[in-house]
């Protein structure tokens, strides 16, 4: 059995409007290219053909992943959480003791994590350790760049 994955319902939504653009936008433009390189002749030195198959077999393994994905969704019911301890869905705001650093981030499930907007999936280091903690606990993680003290100041939903 595949395993879940853990989403927000705005996760969710990305991902059908994501799925929906590929089927339906991507998927025209893509034969529209192909097309065009068809019309171009022999397909032994054709790069526009080989580039436009190539994004095609791409958009095509995304859409697959997308599916794939969204059969295994557990929707994470921001209403049930809860501001006691740090769970997926949970937003928390802690300090980066080595930096004297103030962080906010918020546990997603690794199909929604983008790290640069403070979305941290709860399979890595730090969202994995993270998970579980209360405010005021002081938490050591071990990550690839070695060990990481945080401070967690704050839990939200």
């Amino acid at each position: 059995m595949a395993k879940q994955v853990m989403v927000t319902e705005s996760g969710l939504k990305k991902l059908e409007q994501e799925l929906e653009m590929l089927k339906t936008v991507k998927r025209k433009e893509i034969a529209e290219k192909i097309k065009v390189a068809l019309s171009f002749g022999d397909l032994s030195e054709n790069s526009e053909y080989d580039e436009a198959k190539n994004d095609q077999a791409l958009m095509e393994a995304r859409i697959a992943e997308i599916e794939a994905t969204l059969k295994h969704v557990k929707l994470i019911d921001e209403d049930e959480l809860t501001t006691e301890i740090i769970h997926v869905g949970s937003k928390v705001k802690v300090r980066d003791e080595e930096f004297d650093e103030i962080c906010d981030y918020q546990i997603v499930g690794s199909s929604e994590a983008d790290p640069t907007n403070g979305l941290i999936s709860d399979e890595s280091p730090v969202g994995r350790g993270l998970l579980g903690h209360k405010v005021g606990e002081r938490v050591e993680i071990e990550t690839p760049a070695g060990v990481m003290v945080y401070e967690v100041l704050e839990i939200s939903k």
